[in-house]
Parts: C-alpha cells; structure tokens; sequence
C-alpha cells in the first residue's frame, strides 16, 4: 500500500541531475529483443553470404566420414583424438564467421542503445540482485509481465513462420532427402533462409516497440514526487539556511578583519550616532586615502572605541559620513568626489601632529 502510494507521489518528470546521476550509476535503458534482433540478422546473413559454401564442404566432409567408416582409424587414443580434431576443425570452419558476427551483432545492439563506458556500480555485488523479494518483484511485476508477453509473442511467431514454411516447403524438403548431401544442404539452407527473413521481419517490429517501451518504462521509474524536486533544487542552488549561515560567517570574518585595520588608520569620519569610516592615507605609499573599515550602529560604536584607544582622530560630519558610506567599498581607495573633504581633514591630523612634534 505504502509502496502504491509512494509511486502516486512521483509525478514530475525526472530532471537533468536525476538522469545524469542514473546513467552514471549504470542504470541505462536497454532493449533485449534489439540485441536478439542483430543476432537473427547475423544469422541471415551469414546464412546468405557464408553458408553456401561452408554448407557444401561441411556436408561432403561429412557424407565421407559417415559412408566409409572403415577409411577412418581408431585404433588407439591418438587415433582418437585426431579424429576428432579433424571434426571439430571442419565445423569450426563452418560456424567461426557465424561466431563473429554474433560478437559483432551484440556489440553493436549495446553501441546503438547507449554510448559504452565502464562503471564500477554495475559489477559491484549487490544484495538486491540475489534478494528473493526483489526477484519476486522482477518476476511477477509489471516489468516481469511485459517480459513474459513479449516471450510469448515471439514463441507464437517462431512457430506460426516454422508451420508456414514447412507446410508450403515440406515437399522441396522431402525430394532433397533422396539428393546428395551437398544438395540436401543448399535446400536447408534455402528453407532456413525463408524463415529467417520472416522471423527478422517480425522480430524488428517487437524490438522497435520494446526499445520505445524500455525508455519509456525506464523514464517512468525516474519520476519523482515534489518534494524530490524540491530537496534536490536545494542541493544544487545551496539550502538557504546553509547559505544564511555561511553569510553570516563571512560578514564576521569581514568585519573582524576591518577591526583589526581599524588601529593602523589615519584618521575615522563619524555620523556621531550611526556611521564610521576609518581612513588611511600615508604620504608616498597611498595615491590617496583607502578606506580601512566601515559600519553601522553597534559597528561603528566599536570603530570609535578603537579608534579612541589608539588616538585616532575623529571627525563629526553628519553628512559626509552618511554619504560615504553608501559610497565607499571597504580596501579601497575613496570615489573621487570626496577628495577635497577628505584632504582638508588629513591636513589638520598632519597639522597636528607637526605641531605635537614642534611643542615636544
């Protein structure tokens, strides 16, 4: 029931992340009735280009091993196995081009439904692949259903293409049988030619519906339910509490790191209640004055303690400090505007501190 209503939850279509993460893990969409289709076309045509000839030889070599059994010798062991070498040999001459195409043919249904890469995930043992439950499931679900359908089908249409043929061919079979070995052999060859090229027919309408079926099932299963949506939206764009949080942590690592600025400043130009912009400006180093630290309300109280502490002047201007601080960027040299206020302010620390110097 549970597991009903969890599959009732997913109706938003998988999203990009979703599917890159499935297809890194293996979990493709895969047709097994296109790779039985290259193997049946394989069949064919290896049947029409190859089987001729390896038919003939196979069946001459054969009529002479079956008619004169007397020209064979298997007196001792070696005799033995060198016969049966020779055998094996003419019919692995017979069959190996049929044994390569079959390779070429099961690669190529792999290649065609999905690009080949290696992943660890699919050969890494999993409980799942021996659970009893989970191959009940296989079996007897939707997917084991569609299965057993789709063998069903092609059972009734091996036996339909086989009935046909041979009720419409069984004389050409009967009269080869009273023809030569390598005779007998073309007609089979002919048959099964006929067969095949029906039985491929067939087979390339089931795999066509079975690999639209195998995406569209393999889609399915990737839906996922709002929340999904929303969980995942949050990891890829950052949960707004983290991003909150990590904010919050810079904006503190900012702010002790003007504090510890805030000594080595010229001097601090103050709205007497709410703003602080202490300033740095020495003659040779800087191309004009940089501005060291900036706050506002409990910040710029502290800016002033320090710079108290430290007998850093302070200017009172209402104006100046409210308009500097929508302005200025901190570690950085002050707009342009605000040349000619600033440098009248430095002058007096200057003045001041020339005049210190002269009363010391």
């Amino acid at each position: 029931m549970a597991e009903a209503e969890d599959k009732d939850s997913k109706t938003e279509e998988p999203t990009e992340k979703k599917i890159r993460d499935t297809m890194e893990k293996g979990k493709l969409p895969h047709s097994r009735e296109a790779a039985l289709l290259t193997s049946f076309v394989a069949i064919l045509v290896f049947t029409v280009f190859y089987a001729r000839e390896a038919t003939v030889n196979l069946s001459v070599f054969l009529a002479s091993f079956l008619e004169r059994p007397e020209s064979w010798s298997i007196d001792t062991e070696t005799d033995v196995i060198q016969l049966y070498s020779m055998v094996m040999a003419e019919i692995g001459r017979a069959v190996v081009a049929l044994l390569v195409l079959l390779v070429i043919a099961g690669i190529g249904a792999s290649v065609f439904q999905n690009v080949p890469q290696l992943i660890g995930e699919r050969i890494r043992p999993q409980w799942s692949r021996i659970s009893l439950t989970q191959g009940w499931k296989r079996l007897f679900g939707l997917q084991g259903f569609v299965e057993f359908l789709k063998s069903l089908a092609k059972l009734g249409v091996v036996i339909a293409v086989l009935i046909f043929t041979l009720s419409q061919d069984h004389r050409r079979l009967l009269n080869g049988m009273i023809t030569g070995p390598a005779e007998f052999g073309l007609v089979i060859r002919s048959i099964a030619i006929q067969i095949l090229v029906a039985i491929v027919f067939v087979m390339a309408v089931i795999a066509a519906a079975d690999f639209v079926w195998s995406r569209f099932h393999w889609r399915r299963d990737l839906r996922m339910s709002k929340q999904e949506v929303k969980d995942e939206l949050k990891q890829s764009e950052g949960d707004p509490i983290v991003k909150s949080r990590l904010r919050s942590l810079a904006r503190d690592r900012a702010r002790r790191r003007m504090m510890t600025a805030v000594p080595t400043a010229t001097l601090v130009i103050a709205n007497p209640t709410h703003f602080s912009i202490a300033l740095r400006y020495v003659r040779d180093q800087d191309s004009a004055p940089v501005v060291l630290a900036k706050g506002q309300d409990l910040v710029a109280l502290r800016i002033r303690e320090i710079a108290r502490e430290h007998n850093i002047p302070i200017f009172e201007d209402v104006a100046l400090a409210r308009s500097m601080y929508k302005q200025v960027s901190v570690d950085s040299v002050i707009p342009s505007q605000f040349y000619q206020a600033v440098a009248e302010l430095v002058r007096i620390v200057y003045s001041k501190k020339a005049e210190r110097r002269r009363t010391s």
